[in-house]
């Protein structure tokens, strides 16, 4: 038997009834088949949070300026911000990575490209050369983390107007339509959601994005940060470690990366349901159930770490002695379906 069907047969000698633990056993299976052994382990895991600016920020896409992209990453950096006081909780390490602020902050990992993205409702956001580099550092990254005993890897994003480059490349990959894939973000008004698909709108007619070629969709329409998680994704697949998807900017950067390798997908963990109107869609394209469903929308990783106590939840009752077994029980056998 490969990993995932010793760690399937490990879940059914659990004393409790068969699947029982639904979604999270499957998680666990899934873990198992990304780091082939059923001895699944995740204790040393933590949370690549990528930064950059994005030049559509001009079209009034966001409630913020792009100054506080920086200020967000230099929070992360400092350890004091929402995602590290939610990764607390799990005991993961938190590290923000530089792919193109506009202004460099101290402390994160530097793997910047340029000051932001250009403005994709003038033209390609990125050459690319840069969408090409941004993955490799992605995919490096893992590497790194692996280098450093990390398990598992929660991938998390901030960018002021990355929704609007996440809401441009689902429409290109899934072939949607602006009013169809794109939410209000961090809160924007009735004015503000309009200006936004106008502009998504003006920067697909203007780029016109290859839909069979998922990185000139990352060029044209998408942000540096995006193409880093994107290259996380495909290390996972890589290096054997699993990597959890956040909100709906990382599902799209996950849904670049199984169009560039689809093998890419076994190293995926869903988290939560983001409320943006694009990620059912990419969940439902990846065959993905996230297992969270709290309407949440903060971004950074929050989401994706939120899985973690769960995980490590059901790996207790996976790992512990309680089996049919050891209670001198006759095990659950799976009943025939007559209905």
């Amino acid at each position: 038997m490969n990993a995932k069907e010793l760690a399937q047969s490990r879940w059914d000698h659990v004393a409790k009834p068969l699947n029982s633990l639904g979604k999270l056993e499957q998680l666990i299976v899934r873990i198992a088949g990304v780091q082939n052994t059923p001895d699944v382990c995740i204790d040393k895991r933590c949370a690549l949070v990528f930064c950059a600016d994005h030049g559509v920020v001009a079209q009034g896409v966001s409630q913020s300026g792009s100054e506080v992209t920086a200020l967000v990453a230099q929070s992360i950096a400092e350890g004091t911000a929402n995602i590290n006081l939610m990764a607390g909780v799990s005991h993961t390490d938190v590290f923000a990575v530089d792919m193109g602020m506009i202004h460099p902050v101290p402390g994160t990992l530097d793997r910047r490209l340029a000051a932001g993205t250009r403005n994709m409702a003038k033209g390609p956001a990125m050459t690319r050369a840069q969408a090409e580099k941004a993955l490799r550092a992605g995919m490096d990254l893992v590497g790194e983390m692996k280098a450093r005993g990390y398990q598992i890897i929660a991938t998390g994003e901030m960018g002021i107007g990355n929704t609007t480059a996440s809401a441009a490349m689902a429409c290109a990959l899934l072939d949607y339509s602006p009013e169809e894939m794109t939410g209000r973000g961090a809160g924007l008004s009735d004015a503000g959601l309009i200006r936004k698909r106008e502009a998504i709108a003006q920067a697909l007619a203007l780029n016109q994005p290859d839909p069979q070629d998922p990185i000139d969709i990352l060029a044209k329409v998408g942000g540096f940060e995006i193409a880093g998680m994107a290259g996380t994704f495909l290390g996972g697949m890589q290096h054997g470690i699993p990597i959890i998807i956040d909100g709906v900017i990382s599902a799209v950067a996950a849904l670049t990366a199984a169009r560039i390798c689809p093998e890419a997908v076994s190293a995926m963990l869903p988290s939560h349901m983001s409320r943006e109107p694009a990620m059912i869609r990419i969940m439902a394209e990846l065959n993905l159930a996230p297992i969270l469903h709290a309407d949440m929308a903060l971004g950074e990783g929050t989401g994706a770490v939120a899985l973690l106590p769960l995980l490590d939840m059901a790996l207790r009752v996976y790992h512990g002695p309680h089996t049919f077994d050891d209670l001198g029980m006759a095990a659950y056998t799976p009943q025939e379906e007559k209905l």
